[in-house]
């Protein structure tokens, strides 16, 4: 007899989850980007354009691009780097901020840095043991690790010059998946862990040796300790103290976005969500809580704060301002403006005056009903559905965003920016009786350290899940055209002056587009899906375009869309190439667990074990079709049978998987595995 099983939870659950090297100055770097030789920097130039002046491949000949070389990661989780390609020489990292240079031209190794991140250090990571790159300057390269330190290399032969620690309380669990930046000889890093329980900052130290030179935090501390500065100062005043957000930390962290407007000399930073996710847990009497969901504006040699423009105020929803931001100038109500353009997970594109912080205009370039639009000071509309204390709340965009990470374009020749635009749903409800570090039973993750203050689907959302390549018209604030993708969770974007946009995606193409009309022109397969961004280089009078591929990332630990899988690889093509591609294999086997006894009797307190410590790595059993980790309903049955060697003694602690053995007991092993066998058996065609 098949246990019951609360079907609703188990369908909530799933639907929202498938749901030789020459050193460079500084200033080298950034005018070598303005010929396309070189990548010199994580978004090409220190507007964040993602633009290339070259031209050798267009759309009349782009169909004809073939494989070059391809080179091996050697890892299994998500890939995030945009190379760095600097005089022949590109730098790229992998899962664990290993560092690789590689010969640009063929693909040799030259050498590989690996800081030896602690492999227990993965569990404190909402969204893989990813890292999106590095910083070259000077005949040094930077890269952050995910347990805090920022590492300067000598580009030579990659051993370390200095080595500092950024994390201000190891008690907490901050992590680094970001690329640093160099403005004005600062090396800047932001960290991650909002959904954990931190207090987001951003740190600034000399280029050369390391020193600290300043440090900025983006939210409020203990009011009843002195603020660091004026600002801070100003931001408590929109901050409820009665919630003691500082026990959660309150969030805001600098994981992404930074460019810099040297003719200003002002760096922009996007930054995060509340720590917890839910207003009324983290501020019981509201407030914009600053700041929050906002992109701010501070100066590069001090730290100064200057500006801001918050984009969520009171944010509920897990909505990060953290997405590329891109400066460029145009025209607006018959006036060139100096403006950056944004947008950030909420679904809303903002264009936003970036000498004075001036809201200019805001319309959601994909559906939203969080807020129905901007009033005239540039503050939303919030639906108050949006905020029910005590009712479940379907969000458009959901908390992984209208777009995330992945990077947007600009092209200065269409006007037009290049969006990786997606829903996946999601229904959020405030926990009610929920407090820093609870581990009840049901409350989402937070056996590996979560603390959203939220459950996440505790009813079955409606919306559908889309993803699709948005090409959007800034001054007009209108969509130009799309294309729609088979999945979620697609790659950045990369702009040329070829009249080209490419694009990888979650079903394994690497896409390439006409800028102007989004017509589909080539693609290649690559074995698995792609969620980085593409870059392209010249050596020797010929162009290059590499992609480092790796499927992975918060919604890729759960979910893929495609069939087959390869290893960390970075391709790289040209109009000549004549390389074969690798092997590639197919993901785990499809048919559900089998044959294993349990007690039916102890599914349902499984199921509350499960949420609280294996669902959002594991996602639900037999139901969601497993990503980089296994979906534990397509285990093999010795698996399931042993579920105590991996929970409970570490067997795979060497991979990343938590060692639960202080956390949970036998008996919760038990009910885990008659959770899974459970599912197993409800959801297992009859004949």
């Amino acid at each position: 007899m098949k246990p019951k099983i609360r079907t609703t939870v188990l369908v909530g659950l799933s639907i929202g989850l498938i749901s030789g090297f020459s050193t460079v100055s500084a200033n080298t770097n950034v005018a070598g980007a303005n010929n396309g030789q070189n990548w010199p920097i994580h978004g090409y130039d220190h507007n964040g354009s993602r633009f290339s002046p070259l031209s050798q491949i267009t759309t009349e000949n782009v169909g004809n691009l073939k494989l070059e070389w391809s080179y091996q990661l050697g890892s299994t989780r998500g890939v995030e780097s945009t190379p760095i390609v600097i005089d022949g020489i590109m730098y790229v990292t992998a899962p664990w901020s290993i560092v690789h240079a590689v010969d640009a031209s063929t693909g040799e190794k030259l050498w590989v840095y690996d800081p030896q991140v602690p492999r227990d250090f993965g569990e404190k990571g909402c969204c893989d043991v990813v890292n999106r790159g590095v910083a070259v300057q000077d005949g040094l390269v930077y890269v952050a690790s995910f347990d805090g330190r920022l590492i300067a290399l000598n580009a030579d032969d990659g051993s370390e010059v200095w080595v500092v620690d950024t994390i201000v309380d190891r008690t907490r669990p901050y992590t680094i998946t970001a690329a640093p930046k160099v403005f004005n000889d600062k090396v800047i890093i932001g960290n991650g862990g909002a959904e954990y329980g931190v207090r987001g900052y951003i740190t600034a130290y000399d280029a050369k040796t390391g020193e600290e030179a300043w440090r900025w935090y983006t939210v409020p501390g203990n009011p009843d300790e002195p603020f660091e500065n004026e600002a801070m100062e100003m931001a408590a005043e929109t901050w409820d103290p009665s919630g003691k957000y500082w026990e959660a930390g309150g969030g805001g962290t600098v994981w992404h976005s930074m460019v810099f407007d040297p003719e200003l000399d002002l760096m922009y930073i996007g930054t995060g969500n509340g720590s917890p996710w839910s207003l009324h847990h983290r501020s019981p009497a509201g407030g914009d809580n600053l700041f929050l969901g906002s992109v701010v504006a501070l100066r590069p040699d001090t730290g100064e704060y200057v500006w801001h423009y918050q984009q969520t105020p009171g944010d509920n929803w897990d909505y990060t301002s953290t997405q590329d931001i891109i400066l460029v100038d145009l025209p607006y109500q018959g006036e060139q403006r100096k403006v950056l353009i944004h947008a950030p997970k909420n679904g809303f594109f903002y264009v936003v005056d970036r000498v004075t912080g001036q809201y200019l205009s805001a319309e959601n370039f994909v559906d939203v009903n969080w807020a129905s639009g901007y009033d005239e000071n540039g503050r939303p509309i919030i639906n108050p559905e949006a905020l029910s204390k005590d009712e479940p709340f379907d969000a458009i965009p959901g908390p992984y965003g209208a777009h995330n990470w992945q990077a947007m374009s600009y092209s200065p020749e269409t006007r037009l920016a290049y969006i990786p635009a997606q829903h996946i749903p999601a229904s959020m409800q405030k926990i009610p009786d929920w407090s820093y570090g609870d581990t009840t039973p049901g409350t989402p993750q937070a056996g590996t350290g979560w603390n959203t203050g939220m459950y996440v689907n505790p009813v079955p959302p409606t919306a559908m899940p889309f993803g699709r390549l948005l090409a959007w018209d800034p001054i007009k604030q209108e969509e130009a055209w799309r294309f729609e993708h088979v999945s979620p969770w697609n790659g950045g974007t990369l702009a040329t002056a070829g009249n080209l946009v490419f694009q990888g995606t979650a079903d394994a193409r690497f896409m390439a587009f006409n800028a102007a009309t989004g017509e589909h022109l080539w693609q290649s397969s690559v074995g698995t899906g792609i969620i980085a961004s593409p870059v392209t280089y010249e050596v020797d009078g010929r162009q290059f375009v590499s992609i480092a591929v790796g499927w992975g990332g918060v919604y890729g630990l759960i979910q893929r869309g495609s069939e087959r899988v390869i290893p960390g690889t970075v391709y790289t093509y040209s109009l000549e190439g004549k390389a074969e591609y690798p092997e590639y294999s197919e993901y785990q086997r499809t048919s559900l667990v089998s044959g294993v006894e349990y007690d039916a009797g102890k599914a349902e307190e499984g199921l509350g074990i499960y949420v609280t410590n294996c669902a959002f790595c594991h996602g639900v059993p037999g139901v969601d079709r497993g990503g980089v980790l296994p979906n534990l309903g397509y285990s093999d049955a010795s698996t399931i049978e042993n579920l105590e060697l991996f929970v409970l003694q570490g067997a795979l602690a060497h991979q990343g998987m938590p060692n639960f053995g202080e956390r949970l007991k036998q008996d919760d092993v038990e009910k885990i595995r008659a959770f899974i066998m459970s599912t197993a058996d409800a959801i297992r065609p009859t004949e």
